[in-house]
């Protein structure tokens, strides 16, 4: 049956920035938490689309370069709102974060004592519950048969046991040849499957730029000697050559600012620090180093190249890829393909709700007992998860305090 809700039903550019804005707000525990919050979003309460149609985009963000929630953010403001909702989608998961990145580096103070530690663990608990709903809710709709629960086990096990972008894009690809061997009976043709407003002429020019920033910036930096270039190219190469996104993106970073002395070792674990405490992308991380760095303009200006430079290929390469999708998502032996590698994906989120979402968040019984009310309380009782991160943030505080 043709879904209604993302054919007929689109939304302006206005209301895409408006969703994505709370979700820039409220969007605590880093990516993998991230692709919760979507999921409650835009699959359970919006119905902007399926589970199927979200799994497929969360697994192509896995595959490509990038910050991968930020990438299903805008692929997701693509398609309800064409290349404007895509912009509004990106801007208003991003603004928020941003904007408290750049007070730190202003020099606003921050949380501190047992108040500030108590929110922190508070919503790294609440990052459990969400990371737990969301595998729970895509296992139901993705592995309904034995083979693609197995796929979903291989794909944990070998996430688990390869660490890094490795495993998950490992997993991917087992899961997709799984998929092609064992899931081909299953295939159904479909006719409401989701098409993103791309046309392959822009995505062959956004893969031209994508290829001719990453080779050219060091030239043009060295050749200029500009400031501002090198601080760009600095950035864009992170954010080109980062799979998953997230923390994997913090050691290129490193290696980009602190090697050549332009931040220092404790003002890059300082920003590190406050960055885990924010909504949003990690990415963002990069407007503080961008604002405190001894090269370029510095400042706003110097933070806000660095967030162009960290986020833009990721997004190049998915415009550069959506196209092609299309035209391959019809093939029958695609669509098996994609229903193994969307099994995948379950297998790679339950491995991130154990490492790092629940090692790093439950550290005793209190912990663990919050973590299930906050479950409880998106999953039994629908509250929305801005109240779940509430009740999360006053709940660490007591934990912290007792």
């Amino acid at each position: 049956m043709a879904k209604t809700s993302t054919v007929t039903a689109r939304s302006t550019m206005w209301q895409v920035f408006l969703v994505f804005l709370r979700l820039g707000i409220t969007s605590f525990g880093g990516p993998t938490a991230h692709l919760g919050y979507f999921r409650a979003e835009f699959v359970e309460r919006r119905r902007w689309m399926d589970d199927r149609e979200y799994a497929e985009l969360v697994a192509l963000a896995q595959f490509l370069p990038g910050p991968a929630s930020s990438q299903v953010g805008f692929g997701v403001g693509l398609l309800r709102a064409g290349g404007w909702g895509a912009l509004a989608a990106f801007v208003g998961f991003t603004l928020p974060s941003a904007m408290l990145m750049f007070g730190f580096a202003y020099g606003a103070s921050w949380f501190s004592g047992p108040i500030g530690d108590g929110v922190l663990s508070g919503l790294k608990i609440v990052a459990v519950a969400i990371v737990a709903q969301a595998v729970w809710g895509m296992a139901r709709t993705l592995t309904p048969d034995r083979p693609r629960s197995g796929i979903a086990v291989i794909a944990l096990a070998t996430t688990m046991l390869l660490a890094g972008s490795l495993g998950q894009i490992a997993a991917i690809l087992i899961g997709a040849l799984g998929g092609l061997i064992f899931c081909r009976a299953s295939v159904e043709e479909r006719h409401d499957m989701l098409e993103f407003p791309v046309r392959r002429a822009v995505g062959i020019t956004s893969l031209v730029v994508f290829v001719a920033l990453l080779l050219g910036g060091s030239i043009l930096a060295a050749a200029t000697g500009n400031g501002a270039v090198s601080l760009f190219d600095a950035f864009y190469r992170a954010g080109a050559l980062v799979f998953g996104g997230g923390h994997v993106v913090l050691p290129l970073l490193e290696t980009g600012v602190v090697d050549p002395g332009w931040v220092t070792n404790v003002q890059f674990l300082a920003g590190y620090g406050v960055a885990q405490a924010v909504p949003g992308p990690l990415f963002t991380f990069a407007g503080y180093l961008g604002w405190i760095a001894a090269i370029g303009p510095g400042g706003i200006w110097g933070g806000l190249i660095a967030l162009v430079g960290v986020f833009l290929p990721g997004m190049l390469l998915l415009v550069g890829v959506l196209p092609f999708w299309n035209s391959f998502r019809r093939r029958p032996w695609a669509q098996a393909v994609i229903r193994g590698a969307n099994a995948a994906v379950v297998g790679i989120l339950a491995a991130a709700l154990y490492s790092p979402v629940f090692t790093t968040a439950i550290t005793g019984p209190a912990p663990l007992v919050l973590a299930v009310i906050c479950f409880a309380l998106m999953v039994s009782f629908r509250l929305p998860s801005w109240v779940v991160v509430i009740v999360g943030a006053v709940g660490g505080i007591l934990i912290e305090l007792i």
